[in-house]
């Protein structure tokens, strides 16, 4: 119904800058809430920072300062610019939405994931 699809991950030296992308197509009808997760080896996905509709933002503590999320509505697209990144940046990062879908007229609600974009941060 709904799908994202990622894309800027790479390998990048500490202190450098990486900028990824999440875009949604599909039978967008709207999409709500959007944000970024990051899954380490070893270790459980988490928040790396989300955006509402609106504009409003939240961060994981560990990257306020150094990431940036912003969106643009009209192209369903979210981004993560990433500043400053140190080896514990290093992650599989995951495009997240909240989204409703429907052709003509909204048919239900649909949580979508990306399929992930692997940072690596060399020291």
């Amino acid at each position: 119904q709904v799908q994202l699809v990622e894309s800027g991950g790479g390998l990048v030296q500490t202190g450098g800058s990486l900028r990824l992308s999440c875009a949604g197509s599909g039978r967008i009808w709207r999409i709500n809430d959007m944000g970024w997760y990051r899954q380490a080896p070893g270790k459980q996905r988490e928040l790396v920072a989300s955006i509402t509709r609106g504009g409003s933002t939240n961060y994981a503590d560990s990257v306020k300062g150094r990431f940036t999320i912003s969106r643009r509505n009209a192209q369903n697209t979210v981004w993560l610019q990433m500043n400053s990144l140190m080896p514990a940046d290093t992650a599989v990062y995951y495009c997240h939405a909240d989204s409703e879908y429907g052709s003509g007229y909204r048919e239900g609600a649909l949580e979508v994931w990306g399929q992930g974009t692997l940072v690596t941060v060399s020291s």
